[in-house]
């Protein structure tokens, strides 16, 4: 199974197409330009209108992430001040009435499909590499992985200062783009690339040297392209680390591998 051109959120898209990036610093392009405004309460008030696209965002959970347990007095006039200057940046001409910005009780919600922003488009790649991977298909798999990952352009939400749901959702992507970064490896070492993937492995290891699903990789993928010493290698040194740092021995499926390793038989793809 391939994936066509069309099945990506970087296919072909008119002047007036809205389109919104999460995965990185917020943007908001319509009409072929970036409406996301630079205020810093502007942008955190975007954000939290871009994590529920389509659907209304309570004026409660927007004060609760804007000014947490600090709001000021006169708290829903300012809020209504910052919907007022949002609808601006997102409509300058103002001639779409509300516009992409709604008024929608109790609180206010973005008019976009979801399918439009990044981390829609994410969640769509990652589940269509799961199931690929399920399925055998190894190398369209570590494909559609490498597709999901290449929409990142750096950490989620670059560009807010996170109040606490923000901040949560950061959390929440960072786990599902390490889990897809996981997948990928994984779809890439079964479909054969283990040799191609040393080097990668090599550098996600010095970076997180205590990650030991990242480990796990390098010791397979050193293993299956006989260089078992080396796999061994990284197998103490790791262990070394781990007890020198956290005081406690490698995970379950570590000490198998390594068990493998020593026994000669060749290890499990």
């Amino acid at each position: 199974m391939t994936i066509e051109p069309g099945d990506t959120a970087t296919g072909h898209r008119g002047p007036d197409t809205v389109r919104a990036r999460l995965l990185g610093p917020v943007e908001l392009h319509a009409g072929g330009v970036d409406r996301a405004p630079t205020t810093p309460k502007l942008l955190q008030l975007l954000a939290m209108l871009l994590i529920r696209p389509g659907k209304t965002v309570r004026v409660d959970s927007l004060v609760h992430e804007l000014w947490n347990d600090a709001p000021p007095r006169s708290v829903r006039r300012t809020l209504h001040t910052y919907v007022h200057h949002l609808r601006r940046h997102l409509d300058p001409d103002g001639d779409r009435g509300e516009g992409l910005l709604v008024t929608s009780a109790p609180g206010y919600r973005l008019e976009i499909d979801p399918a439009v922003v990044d981390v829609s488009e994410f969640a769509r790649l990652h589940r269509l590499g799961r199931d690929l991977l399920t399925g055998g298909d190894h190398a369209a798999a570590a494909h559609a992985f490498r597709t999901a990952l290449d929409l990142w352009s750096g950490p989620p939400l670059a560009n807010i200062h996170c109040g606490p749901t923000l901040a949560a959702y950061t959390v929440y992507l960072l786990e599902h783009r390490r889990n897809a970064r996981d997948l990928w490896i994984e779809a890439e070492i079964r479909a054969g690339q283990h040799r191609e993937m040393l080097g990668v492995l090599r550098s996600l290891t010095t970076a997180d040297p205590l990650d030991e699903t990242l480990h796990g990789h390098l010791i397979r993928a050193l293993g299956l392209s006989g260089r078992r010493s080396d796999a061994l290698a990284a197998y103490q040194r790791l262990r070394t680390r781990l007890d020198d740092e956290l005081g406690v021995e490698p995970c379950a499926e570590l000490r198998e591998l390594h068990r493998e390793l020593l026994s000669e038989r060749h290890p499990i793809r």
